[in-house]
């Protein structure tokens, strides 16, 4: 196995060694180097050899000598140095099997990749796993995983994943909590299938694989409105998810004594859905969760109240308009008062967008369409400002779900469009326009 070389850093170790694109990196210090974390990994130490095959098939040992950590200047076609990993399940749950046809091909790519787990985050179920890829993430110590659970009964969990391994597959959790790996896990909660005493069972189970576990999510699943022919599925309501709150906290609690950390933590919406209030940011420990949205209305709320107490009141003649989604909006209201009383000149609207691409049953800001955010706002007297929530945009920040471009909302409404990440400072230097 070898990986293909496409360019080479200027003036870089493998620069002043001769290393040319096109030349293929077999080895290092005896290593197979197969993608991104083997190549990270063992370039690390400052005394390196390298075995490196030349467009003529030719192999030839280079040493070199460095900074430790410093990087041997190699670059290749793609960031992994191979293909990413796709997900081999058929989640009951599965968000992209319920997004309408025709959209960019790139949303349809079901990940399940433990090397994004590690460099970005992302969560995987541990099915898509060879022995090859366990083994080393034990050795190399590669830290946090973040793993997706949803349940620790392994029928329930090839039931819900409509895959025979996806049972066996927690063998592999117990193998990294043994190896000292830090885990973080996700649990995608479906009303009558995973939550009541699945989900205590759950999080007894995890516990047990403290402090290995970190962290556990609990988050509603999220139903579009194209589920023709899928596993039949209901939405948290009310009680309901007043019920995982319960379960969520009276775990929580017995391990704040135990461990002084809950350890367990449910989303926002939870909360919102419950019409319970937000707990106070020092509720969710270390926020490790955050992308999960959990305790990011509590954190936005900390952010925003120390921002506006810190800032002088100025006077100001603005008029603006804040987007979100229908969950985040009676919270986005009430900090926009809080605003409003402290500035006089502050005026506008806070605007919950329907989901009509994806249904109303979808109510998060991160998946409102930019034809959802045009539709809905057009003929409004919008003000000086639209501000949008950045989640509302993929990583690049220049289109919707849709392929709306952000200059098309910016056209089609009149008005500039600021793009607000979640941050309170940020939320408030863009209502007051600085």
């Amino acid at each position: 196995m070898s990986v293909r070389i496409t360019g080479i850093e200027k003036n870089s170790c493998a620069a002043r060694h001769g290393i040319q694109p096109g030349e293929k990196l077999i080895a290092i210090d005896g290593n197979p180097i197969l993608d991104i974390l083997d190549y990270r990994f063992y370039e690390i130490n400052p005394n390196l050899t390298l075995q490196i095959e030349n467009t003529m098939g030719e192999v030839r040992q280079i040493s070199i000598k460095k900074r430790e950590y410093d990087s041997i200047g190699l670059e290749f076609e793609t960031y992994l140095m191979d293909k990413q990993h796709s997900c081999r399940n058929q989640c009951i749950f599965c968000f992209i099997d319920q997004m309408p046809k025709g959209m960019r091909e790139s949303l349809y790519f079901k990940d399940d990749d433990s090397r994004l787990s590690f460099l970005f985050g992302n969560y995987i179920t541990l099915t898509n796993l060879t022995e090859h890829e366990i083994s080393r993430i034990i050795k190399m110590h590669i830290s946090p995983m973040n793993i997706s659970v949803h349940t620790t009964n392994p029928e329930l969990r090839v039931k819900m994943m409509h895959n025979r391994f996806a049972g066996n597959a927690l063998e592999t959790l117990r193998r990294f909590a043994e190896a000292g790996i830090k885990i973080n896990c996700q649990l995608v909660l479906c009303p009558g299938i995973n939550d009541g005493e699945e989900l205590k069972r759950t999080l007894n189970d995890l516990e047990q694989l403290y402090p290995s576990i970190e962290s556990i999510a609990a988050v509603p699943v999220g139903l579009t409105k194209f589920r023709e022919g899928l596993y039949p599925l209901t939405l948290y309501e009310k009680e309901s998810a007043s019920q995982v709150l319960d379960i969520m906290e009276e775990f929580g609690d017995r391990c704040l004594q135990r461990y002084g950390t809950r350890i367990a933590y449910p989303a926002d919406e939870f909360f919102l859905k419950a019409e319970r209030e937000i707990p106070p940011t020092s509720y969710y420990g270390e926020l490790a969760q955050l992308e999960n949205g959990v305790g990011l209305i509590s954190l936005l709320r900390e952010e925003f109240g120390f921002a506006l107490e810190d800032t002088q009141a100025f006077p100001l003649s603005r008029h603006v308009t804040l987007a979100t989604g229908v969950a985040a909006y009676p919270f986005l209201q009430s900090l926009f008062f809080q605003a409003q009383e402290k500035f006089a000149g502050l005026s506008g609207e806070v605007v919950a967008i329907r989901n009509e691409f994806f249904g109303e049953t979808i109510t998060v800001s991160g998946l409102v369409t930019g034809g959802d955010l045009i539709r809905q706002l057009q003929g409004r007297e919008l003000g000086q400002e639209l501000l949008i929530p950045a989640c509302m945009l993929r990583q690049e920040g220049d289109l919707f779900l849709d392929d709306v471009s952000l200059e098309e909302v910016t056209d089609a409404l009149h008005v500039p469009v600021r793009v607000v990440p979640n941050d309170g400072q940020l939320l408030l230097d863009a209502m007051l326009g600085e």
